[in-house]
């Protein structure tokens, strides 16, 4: 991911979360977002003794002081982790948090010889995982329809499928659009700023479901706004949520489009507590990749290459517009295990009931193409809306939506392959959504190209491909 994006989604996660001091790892590396002064353990016996070792390694260090050691949580928690303040989180910058850094490494020796990971850092889970394509969402015709187009078969409450959708709630007017007769959920709550203009991701929850609900009309989807400070979480928050939102019974299938790199290969302390737990229901998570144009393991969903999650997660990544190749923005790797469409989709953003304006912030055009020979999605093919550029005064541009826009992300490959999951249920009278997960990429003869690897990809019928912009030879 280009620095310059990553610094703008830092700026924009902590200005919806003002009162948590933010820090970028590891060492400004720019791979996630983490909480400052803060470190997570185990409840029980690993909490106390991170508190006892940190506070005597602090002060023995130059410079640290144990002062600030101790537990920021109750003992106990539903997610299984206490928070321990371990610094002053008004230190420094967004460089990094020295006290962090300094409790990981007193901990470090003890976690080898324990076999078990006894300490983290409390990382921010973001649908928002970068904020490239900064031209999207775009306004879309509403006379061309939804792509993928809702597919013909009609909705049966005794067979249909329990989606549930974790993210940042849905549009105040979305009951307006037929296509969303079988959502709902909370709603996003403030949705325009003073001017009238959408708040940025507002309509995220809503198109996803609209995705969902056309490649799987036979759902009840259910969204939540879990992820409603600019789309993102704390680590330390999302075990509870999640608990939270299976409180009135587990789906069949879970759609979560965020997530973050931690640079470890063995999931989220955070979630640990709730992926056990989700091992014992018969419940399907189906997880973006994300959109860092990276290979490293992007949790949740690469749990799918862990032996223990292999048929518990689904991991989703991004094919671009043409449906042959990966979406540039992708993750990619062999904890990717299938690829769906997920570049300019159009689905719902709103409602009916009236146009919404949307002004543009400014993005950096160059700074999304990640190298690729065709132009990446941060700029419109059409030049809708196209942004101000750098060092003007200009007024932001800004576009009305009327209800459908384009849309690009493994946010959104993510409900079509939930989708197709639904829908293979329905066709096949399969009640075990992990059986269909099997049954579907077990069947499936279609491939893509990623990065110079076959591998699997789903595409709907009602999928239409969209033309690919290829860049100027010498650009």
């Amino acid at each position: 991911m280009a620095p310059q994006r990553f610094h703008e989604q830092f700026d924009q996660i902590q200005r919806s979360m003002p009162d948590v001091p933010l820090a970028l790892g590891p060492d400004d590396a720019s791979e996630f977002i983490y909480e400052k002064g803060v470190v997570l353990a185990r409840d029980g016996r690993d909490a106390a003794l991170v508190e006892e070792t940190v506070r005597s390694h602090f002060t023995a260090a130059t410079g640290l002081t144990g002062d600030y050691v101790r537990r920021d949580s109750p003992e106990t928690n539903r997610s299984g982790i206490t928070r321990i303040k371990v610094g002053d989180p008004g230190h420094g910058d967004r460089r990094g948090d020295r006290a962090v850094t300094y409790a990981l490494r007193a901990m470090s020796e003890r976690g080898g010889r324990a076999g078990h990971r006894i300490v983290s850092r409390n990382h921010v889970v973001s649908i928002a995982v970068n904020s490239c394509p900064g031209d999207e969402p775009v306004p879309a015709s509403l006379s061309q329809g939804t792509n993928p187009a809702p597919a013909e078969a009609g909705h049966d409450p005794d067979t249909s499928v329990g989606v549930l959708v974790v993210d940042n709630g849905l549009t105040h007017d979305h009951a307006l659009v037929p296509l969303l007769a079988h959502v709902e959920g909370d709603l996003h709550g403030t949705e325009t700023d003073a001017a009238g203009n959408l708040l940025q991701y507002v309509g995220h929850g809503t198109f996803i479901a609209g995705v969902l609900a056309a490649v799987a009309p036979n759902t009840d989807i259910t969204v939540r706004n879990t992820l409603n400070d600019a789309g993102a979480i704390l680590e330390s928050e999302l075990g509870e949520k999640l608990f939270e939102a299976v409180d009135g019974g587990w789906p069949d299938i879970i759609s979560l489009s965020a997530g973050t790199s931690n640079g470890r290969t063995d999931g989220l302390l955070g979630m640990d507590a709730f992926m056990q737990e989700l091992r014992a229901h018969d419940t399907l998570l189906v997880a973006a990749a994300g959109n860092n144009a990276s290979a490293s393991p992007f949790w949740p969903a690469a749990y799918a290459d862990l032996p223990d999650y292999r048929d518990v997660v689904l991991s989703v990544g991004a094919l671009r517009g043409d449906g042959e190749f990966g979406a540039c923005f992708s993750n990619h790797g062999s904890w990717v295990k299938v690829y769906a469409p997920g570049e300019r989709l159009t689905s719902t953003l709103t409602g009916f009931d009236a146009p919404v304006p949307y002004a543009y912030q400014h993005s950096t055009y160059d700074a999304c193409r990640y190298g690729f020979t065709y132009v990446c999605t941060c700029q419109s093919p059409s030049h809708v809306g196209v942004l101000s550029e750098d060092g003007t005064i200009a007024k932001p541009d800004q576009v009305m939506f009327e209800g459908y826009a384009h849309w690009s992300g493994t946010s959104f490959a993510t409900p079509v392959v939930a989708g197709l999951v639904a829908a293979h249920m329905t066709a096949n009278k399969e009640t075990d959504p992990r059986a269909a997960r099997q049954q579907l990429l077990a069947g499936n003869t279609q491939f893509a190209e990623v990065r110079g690897a076959h591998v699997p990809a789903l595409r709907p019928a009602g999928w239409r491909p969209v033309p690919v912009v290829q860049r100027p030879v010498g650009a």
